[in-house]
């Protein structure tokens, strides 16, 4: 009984469902527009929510972190801090050359592109916090 009431407590960190905190993104689908002067307005909104993202991601990636190492120094196990920084740089590269390749495939229309890739850079980072919000 003590062996596992001990590791329920080892693992009652990675046991814990964190609520998942809503992002305030700013609806930019009324600013949509692909005319040279306007779209800039429209793609400063999209900026700013990637921003936003980017900031939601990296607070779940230090979570993540965090927890990875409570659970390094109770148990001895370092095998797991390895293979999740290398998940982070390989969804960071990941998620770059998916919208690159859109980008690339909507040119010469450049500012069509840049809509699409951060478009697209909003729904990769959404979905990535989304992977991360799931309970361990």
């Amino acid at each position: 009984m003590r062996k596992i009431s001990s590791a329920i407590l080892c693992l009652s960190p990675l046991m814990v469902n964190a609520n998942p905190i809503d992002v305030s993104l700013t609806d930019c689908s009324g600013l949509e527009s692909f005319h040279p002067i306007d779209s800039k307005v429209y793609i400063q909104c999209l900026d700013s929510n990637i921003d936003m993202l980017r900031r939601y991601q990296q607070s779940w990636i230090n979570k993540l972190l965090h927890d990875i190492e409570i659970i390094q120094e109770q148990t001895g196990n370092t095998q797991l801090m390895p293979i999740i920084k290398r998940a982070v740089v390989y969804q960071e590269q990941y998620m770059e050359d998916t919208c690159k390749w859109r980008y690339l495939y909507t040119l010469p229309n450049s500012i069509k592109a840049s809509i699409v890739h951060k478009k697209c850079t909003v729904r990769m980072l959404t979905r990535h916090i989304e992977d991360l919000q799931m309970p361990y």
